[in-house]
């Protein structure tokens, strides 16, 4: 049985595509069709299926698959003990919420690579579930995870049942994030009830693990404006907020010189259980590479620079 194989059927159960799987593996389609079918001969089920959602693993096919991302994650975890990092390549991947002080940091850390080496790095900038399901699946080494504090008891259960270690970044109150055109920009102080009447921008695939439906109901009684805008990138919140003064955002505090390039402003507006926490998250017995260490410095100071400033 050729773990490599391993390597194919996992690829092929995270894109749901043989010819995205393909791709990015960078090899033909018949071939890697061959491959999975060699598996599957092999250890005697069928592992995927077609489906109208794309090609998704079988009930067989899923235990399969875990066994094999942590076959493949113990081999990764034993080069990493015993093969010497290799000088000539920088290797590094992250899963991390949209939260600019963070994209800031990794901009950062990129600009002091040796443009003159190898470099191979993944960031995945996507909700907390997903974040920590990166880990759990060992597709990536490193994830941030952020939560509103009222719910940290669920997360940290989470990550305890998953046997993922943490380290906490911060916490912090979410600002208003609006245009420095928008209506109420000049405000003295920001009232949630003026700002309720625009058109709130959000992220929309949140979610939490755990929570029941007494606390889904807590959320839902939550203030909660008329006009909203759901989103899943981050880029797109710039935009909007530039070219459209009336919207609005809750955002973690934003480095000067976003603020600056987009034209926008930020403002306290004291709201119940809008206090958010930031969490390192790492598989456990997981040696942090020279490339990680730097990275966290950048966060770090990143995080120093957008913590540390006044808000009105």
């Amino acid at each position: 049985m050729n773990t490599l194989h391993f390597k194919y059927a996992v690829e092929v159960e995270r894109t749901r595509s043989i010819t995205q799987a393909a791709d990015n593996l960078y090899m033909a389609q018949p071939n890697l069709s061959k491959a999975i079918k060699e598996l599957e001969d092999t250890i005697g089920i069928s592992i995927f299926e077609r489906t109208p959602k794309g090609v998704v693993p079988t009930r067989k096919g899923a235990e399969f698959l875990n066994y094999a991302r942590n076959i493949l994650a113990q081999i990764e975890k034993m080069e990493s003990l015993y093969m010497p990092e290799n000088p000539n390549r920088q290797c590094f991947n992250i899963s991390i919420p949209r939260g600019s002080y963070i994209a800031n940091s990794f901009t950062k850390f990129v600009s002091e690579l040796d443009m003159e080496k190898e470099i191979d790095m993944n960031v995945n900038e996507t909700n907390s579930m997903q974040v920590i399901n990166n880990i759990v699946e060992h597709r990536f080494n490193l994830g941030i995870i952020r939560y509103q504090t009222v719910y940290e008891s669920y997360f940290l259960d989470y990550l305890a049942e998953k046997e993922i270690c943490y380290d906490p970044i911060w916490e912090f109150e979410y600002l208003a994030l609006m245009s420095k055109d928008h209506p109420l920009a000049a405000a003295e102080e920001v009232h949630y009830n003026e700002l309720n009447k625009f058109l709130e921008l959000v992220h929309g695939d949140t979610v939490v693990p755990y929570i029941t439906s007494v606390e889904a109901r807590k959320a839902k009684e939550q203030p909660k404006a008329k006009r909203r805008i759901y989103i899943y990138e981050r880029c797109n919140q710039f935009d909007l907020l530039t070219h459209i003064p009336t919207t609005y955002m809750w955002v973690s505090p934003i480095p000067n010189e976003l603020l600056k390039r987009y034209e926008l402003i930020q403002r306290k507006c004291h709201l119940a259980n809008h206090k958010y926490k930031d969490l390192l998250i790492y598989p456990k017995g997981y040696k942090f590479t020279t490339l990680d260490k730097k990275f966290l410095d950048k966060l770090y100071e990143s995080k120093n620079e957008v913590a540390l400033r006044e808000y009105k």
